[in-house]
């Protein structure tokens, strides 16, 4: 099962983008477990500067932007391949 982390305080677009990814996960018919990071020690763990970030299975493959579900499905797929 896959480990996919939205980093941010839960602001609307720390929402919009578990949206966005839990709409990619579904479209890939993936099993994935979603954990919300928001506090500021956890989130700079990360390395992560600004938020909302993306981090699936301890690997930060976005920050600062909402990507594109057609985006976050392309970095799924390799991660699952």
């Amino acid at each position: 099962m896959m480990e996919i982390k939205i980093l941010g305080g839960g602001c609307p677009k720390c929402h919009r983008l578990e949206a966005v990814t839990r709409e990619a996960v579904q479209d890939l018919g993936l099993e994935a477990r979603f954990t919300k990071v928001k506090t500021m020690p956890e989130i700079m763990a990360y390395n992560v500067m600004t938020t909302p970030a993306l981090v699936v299975d301890e690997k930060v493959l976005s920050s600062g932007r909402i990507p594109s579900r057609e985006e976050i499905k392309g970095w799924l797929a390799e991660l699952t391949n």
